[in-house]
């Protein structure tokens, strides 16, 4: 009697991630923005734990050493995400200067200023990963999709803890 060939399961077939075409050139371009709206928010935040002072410096110090190395990790994943979809990484200061979309803040702002600033900062930057996320979702792109979904918790969670130093 022959033998017969093992063959998936009908659920199997049913329960299997579909497959992304080609990179969508809107995607690529959101994740760009990403890069370098995240890399601009990482220089604001070191220049802000650079330059606190204050009653609040140790603490803020602090905050802000946690959010920028957090960041730091977090571009090169993103970036690293351009290159798996076969599109190149921005870089460069002046270039990721042109691309982004976060305002600078004075080198002497005071700590209440910077934790505004940051705040704002990380707004914007959660509406280019809500953006990005959106166009992974309908290109079915469900790794981007994942991975702009991790990015915007951590910015929701970093704008919540920013707000609430603010709070009266």
């Amino acid at each position: 009697m022959p033998k017969k060939t093992p063959t998936k399961s009908k659920a199997a077939k049913k329960t299997s991630t579909p497959t992304p075409g080609p990179a969508s050139p809107s995607v690529v371009e959101a994740l760009r923005k990403v890069v370098a709206d995240s890399y601009a928010v990482l220089g604001q935040t070191h220049i802000c734990h650079w330059n606190v002072r204050g009653k609040s410096f140790f603490s803020l110090h602090t905050a802000f050493e946690a959010q920028y190395t957090e960041l730091f990790t977090a571009v090169d994943d993103i970036a690293e995400r351009v290159r798996a979809l076969g599109s190149l990484a921005p870089g460069g200061l002046g270039n990721l200067s042109k691309m982004a979309g976060i305002e600078e803040i004075k080198e002497d702002a005071t700590a209440e200023e910077m934790v505004k600033h940051l705040s704002k900062a990380n707004k914007t930057l959660i509406a280019d990963l809500e953006i990005a996320r959106d166009l992974a979702g309908e290109s079915n792109d469900n790794e981007t999709e994942d991975l702009m979904i991790g990015r915007i918790q951590v910015h929701e969670k970093t704008v919540w803890m920013l707000d609430s130093f603010l709070a009266e």
